[in-house]
């Protein structure tokens, strides 16, 4: 401080006729004690502190352990993440296996695991036909299909989320549900088979989804709030169109028939719904554990995505894209099963972190096991299977309303 109060002394006298009214000694003595503390500003600048007894090698060795200190953090998390993963695995396994033995005709663990693995193996048959028939035809398809929609839905969500920086987004934001309803309405109302009512509601999914990015791209201002905004209205006016199908549908087959799948279920699934649905999801999910690092890039927003050489806008379509196959064909198969894709990825946030290297495998995971839960429950439940949608709004609105107090306590 004192070092500093004499340059500037020295600055301010120089101004004054360069000195001249003082006298030479003085001046002298005066240049020299400013030389002295310049050179004590540069060697505290260097790292010397003065009067903390503190060197640079001292200030080096607090960085480091600082440093230390964050990769420890950053390696705590990490194996957190991995047991999170590791024990989601081990659940879905569980709930898997437990589930293939419930249902109104019951099957014991022994030969629940003998049929599992006869295909494979040549083993004694202690199983009836019946039963044979029950759990390949019935059973396993259906807990599969359980895993593989409450897995894709999940993930969508927990991919718009990220890429639209909104954590109340869900995985019908764009309109991919409200376009599938109205497709399949179409095709019920026109008298199709159910392998029809599935292609033509996965394709008037994936239609309103590129009308939706088709317009936006017209829009100015805010690309992401353009495209919500489009989503919004698109889907407007597809629930417009399922309103008028339900309206002009005769109402002792029809109408019934677009009301129960609006209200999603599983209970037509079979092999052909599996393998039907499998291809999409599969191929969207590895699109969006691909780009999974370049989602958390978005979540920090376009300026600073581009800053480290991301096409934000690129990056959001491929996003789109990927997610929007994983809906369509998820939809098309159980019809609309809403609160999924919103109430797990939040669920995995609060346990793994945002980090969507490790929030992406946890909401597919906790999503196949969470929806399998659900299916066992609308099946078991009741005399007559209660709808998949009915029980999950069950679970989602009350999380939802939680979500909007803990928001307004945080303010």
């Amino acid at each position: 401080m004192f070092a500093r109060t004499l340059v500037h002394l020295r600055w301010s006298t120089s101004v004054l006729h360069r000195g001249e009214w003082v006298c030479p000694w003085l001046w002298g003595l005066l240049h020299l004690m400013t030389y002295y503390s310049q050179m004590r500003i540069i060697q505290g600048q260097q790292g010397v502190r003065y009067g903390m007894g503190e060197n640079v090698e001292e200030s080096a060795a607090r960085v480091h352990a600082s440093a230390g200190d964050a990769r420890a953090v950053l390696e705590r998390g990490a194996r957190r993440s991995r047991l999170v993963l590791i024990v989601s695995v081990a659940v879905l396994a569980v709930l898997v296996c437990i589930s293939l033995m419930l249902g109104r005709y019951p099957i014991s663990p022994v030969d629940a695991v003998k049929m599992l693995v006869s295909p494979f193996i040549d083993i004694s048959r202690t199983w009836t036909d019946q039963a044979q028939t029950l759990f390949f035809n019935v059973r396993l398809p259906r807990i599969l299909l359980a895993c593989v929609v409450g897995c894709g839905l999940s993930a969508a969500g927990a991919a718009y989320q990220g890429t639209f920086q909104n954590p109340l987004v869900s995985s019908d934001i764009l309109g991919a549900s409200q376009g599938a309803a109205f497709g399949a309405a179409c095709a019920l109302l026109a008298g199709a088979s159910s392998v029809m009512v599935s292609v033509t509601a996965f394709a008037f999914a994936m239609g309103t989804v590129l009308l939706v990015m088709a317009v936006s791209s017209r829009g100015r201002g805010d690309h992401v709030l353009t495209v919500v905004l489009v989503g919004v209205m698109v889907s407007s006016l597809a629930q417009a169109g399922v309103s008028f199908a339900k309206l002009v549908a005769d109402p002792t087959d029809q109408l019934p028939a677009i009301t129960y799948w609006l209200m999603g279920n599983l209970t037509s699934a079979n092999l052909r719904d599996l393998a039907f649905a499998s291809a999409p999801v599969g191929m969207g999910l590895v699109a969006l554990h691909c780009l999974r690092w370049r989602i958390n890039v978005l979540t920090m927003g376009d300026d600073e995505a581009r800053t480290m050489g991301v096409d934000a806008r690129r990056v959001r379509m491929l996003v789109m894209v990927s997610a929007t196959l994983v809906i369509a064909a998820c939809v098309a198969v159980s019809g609309m099963i809403g609160w999924v894709g919103l109430v797990i990825p939040h669920l995995c946030r609060m346990v793994v972190g945002s980090d969507y290297r490790n929030l992406l495998p946890a909401s597919m995971l906790c999503g196949a096991s969470f929806l399998l839960v659900v299916d066992n429950i609308s099946r078991l439940a009741y005399t007559a299977e209660i709808p998949i949608g009915i029980l999950t709004a069950f679970v989602g609105a009350p999380f939802f309303l939680y979500l909007i107090m803990r928001r307004k306590r945080g303010l």
